[in-house]
């Protein structure tokens, strides 16, 4: 073991184990971007104001998210004795009082928002957080930390094994190292699977020098932020696999390449660099080894084709955003023409815990072909938006009742998309499907990077295409006229369907572009029809319902339908009235009537007034 890594580890622990036996408590407030989006940074000023007020001798600190996305801000608290943390949800700032006054004034608990026990003896109120339906059969590795450190403390993630693997990979050859990397399976985690030891060992076999390594958080696909999980929550994690990296590469610098929609991944990222360069593990002469590794946070402009490693490395090299046509492939001519590998977050996430732990160890975890567990995101028509870490394996379904809490009100599911805007959609009927690549790619799309999405019976199919034909139309890069003004045919065919003006011609359309931009320049063009592709094999009858009958089924799409007040006394009209965001509801004396030219179908007069505004076929 490096001698001055021993010292640096050793004094963290000890400053974590002086702190948690302080003999005061602490308080950890998660503060995320899900956490901020409802309140977090209030209620954490709220806390200090009540502790302050009060005159209590307690450590108050931030951590990451532990997953509960939809009960933020959690908080955890951690008696003076050191013996029992109970974790919180829901403290809004108006809920601080009487939280403050139960579990720090009087040393109690407070049951009515209580999670569970993380540590210490659970009592009759509060069990154990591993018990909660939420955390039973999540494995946690990646997200170990996640909740339980501050991600802007080295020593926090030094106390808790943080850097042993790089530090192990020391000594050791970078054939070695590859070597360890296959033999675990660990695979690509931004959709493809690919072998990343070998992908390293390319790069390891390139001939030209400097060689570069790239970590794309450029994490852009609609209801994914599994990246922004581990980069808010532990950001050294990540650092430490591409450590990992340059040393099996003998790369001699990194770029992390964030979309500057995650301000907070930025901003902690760029925290834990700073901090990794200042103990020695960035720079020259890494911890005394004589080896050279640094790290630059580049933050892209928002374009999502630079999702794709060759548009990110355009990107960095100071290009417009477009992906390269291939080959050379990166290993060759990446980052200013020279050799570069590109991994994903997630991926170089799990290097640490397989040099740490051993092969048999991290890939043991199940018996899938796909191996290690995998995050990921839920959110749509589910009750619980969250993040879990799961093995590979469990069923799509299981994963919607299981952690999505299922669909709000009981809905039927219709379907749901995995993978992002360009893996396409998948009925109810596939939702047995387990959560694994090779299904997936079996019916023409991928797993992606972890963010899926449902959603139920009141969705038009339709409108799912047009948002996300409407959103590749949007990102395409406009270097190949195959994917821009394919992107823009399909757009427009599917809004004139949208709009009662469909035909049957629109269906063969649809096959011909689907057929067309296959021969697009990058993925993004190739699979921009995968969305419309898989609705028409799995939903046909709806598309044939909206052209044929002039019907929508769901009676969602808004160029389908009008509002038609059918109880014009009721007293709840006024109120509609009132909320209308364009005034299209207007009082005519004895009664109230509805403007039809200025309605743009929001559905609001709906909601305040169920039994007097009534949704009707526009064409029917």
């Amino acid at each position: 073991m490096n001698d001055r890594f021993t010292a640096i580890a050793a004094e963290a622990r000890e400053g974590w184990e002086a702190s948690r036996a302080s003999g005061r408590e602490q308080v950890n407030v998660c503060l995320d971007t899900s956490s901020l989006a409802r309140g977090g940074a209030e209620t954490l000023a709220a806390l200090q104001e009540a502790v302050a007020a009060k005159g209590l001798n307690v450590d108050i600190q931030t951590t990451g998210s532990w997953g509960f996305c939809w009960l933020e801000p959690t908080v955890s608290v951690r008696s003076a004795a050191g013996t029992r943390t109970v974790l919180y949800h829901s403290i809004t700032p108006d809920r601080v009082e009487e939280f403050v006054q139960a579990t720090l004034v009087e040393a109690g608990e407070f049951p009515e928002l209580a999670l569970g026990v993380v540590e210490g003896a659970p009592s009759d109120a509060i069990g154990m957080l591993d018990d909660h339906p939420f955390m039973q059969g999540q494995i946690r590795r990646l997200m170990a930390n996640c909740g339980q450190i501050d991600p802007e403390n080295i020593d926090h993630y030094l106390a808790n094994g943080g850097y042993e693997g790089f530090v192990k990979s020391l000594d050791m050859e970078p054939e070695a190292i590859i070597e360890v990397m296959l033999e675990s399976g660990l695979g690509g985690r931004g959709g493809a699977g690919f072998p990343a030891g070998r992908k390293w060992d390319f790069l390891r076999n390139a001939t030209a020098e400097p060689r570069y390594l790239v970590c794309n958080a450029d994490e852009g696909d609609p209801g994914a932020w599994v990246n922004r999980i581990l980069m808010e929550s532990d950001p050294h994690l990540i650092i430490e696999g591409m450590l990992i990296a340059a040393m099996a590469t003998n790369a001699v610098e990194g770029y992390i390449y964030i979309r500057h929609e995650y301000p907070l991944s930025i901003e902690r990222m760029n925290v834990a660099v700073e901090q990794a360069r200042e103990r020695g593990f960035l720079g020259e002469d890494v911890l005394g080894s004589g080896k050279t590794f640094d790290l630059v946070v580049f933050v892209g402009a928002g374009s999502y084709v630079c999702g794709e490693e060759t548009g990110l490395i355009n990107s960095i090299d100071g290009y417009r955003g477009m992906p390269r046509i291939r080959p050379p492939f990166p290993a060759q001519a990446g980052l200013w023409n020279l050799p570069t590998n590109v991994n994903n977050v997630e991926t170089y996430a799990n290097a640490p815990l397989v040099l740490r732990h051993g092969a048999e160890w991290w890939s043991g975890v199940s018996d899938d072909e796909a191996k290690g567990t995998k995050m990921f995101t839920i959110s749509g028509a589910v009750n619980q938006p969250g993040c879990v870490e799961i093995p590979f394996g469990l069923s799509v379904r299981d994963l919607l009742e299981k952690y999505g809490g299922g669909t709000p009100g009981g809905a039927p599911l219709k379907g749901y998309q995995p993978g992002g805007p360009l893996s396409g959609v998948l009925s109810a009927e596939e939702a047995d499907l387990p959560l694994t690549l090779a299904p997936f790619r079996d019916r023409g799309l991928f797993l992606g990077s972890g963010g899926i999405v449902f959603f139920d019976e009141t969705t038009s199919v339709v409108d799912l295409c047009t948002y996300f034909l409407s959103f590749a139309e949007d990102e395409s890069c406009g270097r190949c006229t195959t994917c821009f003004q394919g992107t823009q045919r399909a757009v427009e065919i599917l809004r004139r369907i949208g709009n009662g003006g469909g035909r049957d011609s629109d269906l063969d359309k649809f096959e011909d572009l689907i057929q067309t931009m296959t021969w697009s320049n990058c993925l993004h063009g190739s699979f921009a029809m995968t969305t419309v592709k898989l609705a028409l094999r799995y939903f046909r009858e709806e598309f044939e319902t909206l052209i044929r009958e002039k019907r929508d089924p769901t009676r969602s799409l808004p160029g389908m339908i009008t509002y038609e007040i059918t109880s014009p006394g009721d007293p709840a009209l006024a109120e509609a009235a009132a909320i209308c965001p364009t005034e299209a509801i207007v009082d005519a004396g004895s009664r109230f009537e509805i403007v039809d030219e200025l309605c743009i179908r929001c559905g609001a007069c709906a909601e305040v007034a169920p039994s007097a505004v009534t949704v009707r076929d526009r064409f029917v």
